[in-house]
């Protein structure tokens, strides 16, 4: 069986094991601290090397990452769960930047390369589109899917420039018209349609058949419609309009769910891997 890996900072320490814990409120991993510790200067209590770094980045330093740690439970080798300090993984690229140690060079050059991969980017941003497609390509999308994708990735953005433009300026607001959108064709919130995709922090629309993309983008598209037509103003204003856009697409759903006798909701999803509760198992879905 070929071995497929999730792709977390993990992979960065060469099979090195860094605990690490899924928090599906928050949307986001967090890796323990003192393992990295421990990768990354070979300390015999990387504990005690923890609690001095902490010192010195709050004294010395006035690093707010000391602050940013969550005492998360995690399984110890003898088998019980003890809080430990852990970061989410711009806390452990900060973590990473902060050790000095030999053995953390490598990660720093890493780090360097990736920074300036993105500036470079913004002085020529068809580089960025090009990483993208290649990525999907690697992925095993076709490229009529890809050049589907980023028109639906346009269309979203002239939805949330509508939004603007109607009042919308928190990140929150634009999570909840999206929901409204979501529950409105397919019944679910988004993250509710994660956890039935039994996806994390992966786009939810990599993971959509090429019907649940066009409901989905039916809906947006009649909701940046009707937001031009009415130009509600507000959160609640907007909400209504959302639920209405999202509601042209569940006619739509009904009707060819009627015609086909079945379903167009799936819960499947095109990871190589498959999560297990708190764990992952690797798995070749093929």
């Amino acid at each position: 069986m070929p071995e497929n890996k999730l792709k977390t900072i993990t992979n960065l320490f060469e099979g090195k094991e860094i605990r690490s814990i899924w928090d599906a409120e928050r949307e986001e991993y967090y890796f323990s601290v003192v393992d990295v510790i421990s990768v990354l200067t070979g300390s015999k209590d990387p504990s005690d090397y923890w609690t001095t770094l902490k010192r010195r980045l709050r004294n010395n330093e006035g690093s707010e990452l000391p602050t940013n740690c969550r005492k998360l439970k995690m399984k110890t080798p003898n088998g019980r769960n003890y809080p430990t300090d852990t970061l989410d993984t711009k806390g452990i690229f900060r973590l990473i930047e902060s050790v000095p140690s030999p053995k953390a060079e490598p990660f720093k050059l890493w780090l360097a390369n990736l920074g300036k991969e993105r500036i470079d980017e913004v002085f020529d941003p068809e580089i960025a589109i090009k990483r993208a497609v290649n990525y999907y390509r690697n992925r095993g999308y076709s490229d009529q899917w890809i050049e589907t994708r980023l028109k639906s990735i346009l269309d979203r953005n002239k939805l949330t420039d509508i939004w603007k433009e109607n009042g919308i300026k928190e990140n929150y607001e634009y999570a909840i018209l999206t929901n409204e959108i979501y529950k409105s064709w397919s019944g679910m919130t988004a993250s509710e349609y994660k956890k039935y995709k039994n996806i994390r922090k992966e786009s939810l629309r990599d993971n959509m058949t090429d019907v649940e993309v066009a409901l989905n983008d039916l809906g947006e598209i009649a909701t940046r419609e009707l937001a031009k037509k009415h130009k509600p103003y507000g959160l609640d204003e907007n909400k209504q309009v959302a639920k209405a856009g999202g509601e042209v697409a569940k006619v739509a759903r009904n009707d060819l769910e009627q015609k086909l006798g079945a379903t167009v909701i799936s819960s499947q999803n095109t990871l190589p891997y498959q999560y297990i509760s708190d764990k992952i198992k690797i798995d070749d879905k093929k």
